[in-house]
């Protein structure tokens, strides 16, 4: 028996070696980090549009919670940065990655709910998508360590 070993292989309590078999659930936690990095990816766009471009969310006075259409442009571009790189992160298994990715779907989830009133529709998905992520990683998480 060789002292060295394969990535492919894990160590057993009786000393053998024996193949790593991984889970097919861990595609989940793969998923979730895909949707992750698109979900954070057009909420950055979103910041963007309602940065450049504002006359094209349409907002009666009052709608929107605390900030104006600039406000939440700016917090959509910074949460979508972080929500894409906890993304990617997720990917490596780690579990701060995955903790990371839980609240920072939260915060996204939040931040898209409070901006409902001036994109109904791709706040709705953005927030179905986050609790997809959160549910993914939450139940899924030990797969990928």
């Amino acid at each position: 028996m060789s002292m060295y070993r394969t990535v492919e292989q894990t160590r057993t309590d009786d000393d053998g070696y024996y193949p790593r078999r991984d889970s097919a659930w861990v595609g989940w936690i793969w998923f979730g980090a895909v949707m992750m990095i698109l979900v954070g990816l057009f909420t950055v766009v979103n910041g963007l549009v309602a940065l450049f471009q504002d006359e094209y969310y349409t907002v009666t006075a009052g709608r929107l919670l605390v900030f104006d259409l600039t406000g939440w442009g700016w917090l959509h571009l910074i949460v979508g940065i972080v929500v894409t790189l906890a993304g990617f992160a997720l990917f490596t298994g780690a579990i701060w990655a995955r903790v990371a990715a839980v609240v920072l779907a939260g915060i996204n989830a939040l931040t898209q709910l409070a901006f409902l009133p001036a994109y109904p529709v791709w706040s709705i998905i953005a927030i179905v998508l986050d609790v997809v992520v959160i549910w993914a990683v939450v139940v899924y998480g030990r797969e990928v360590a």
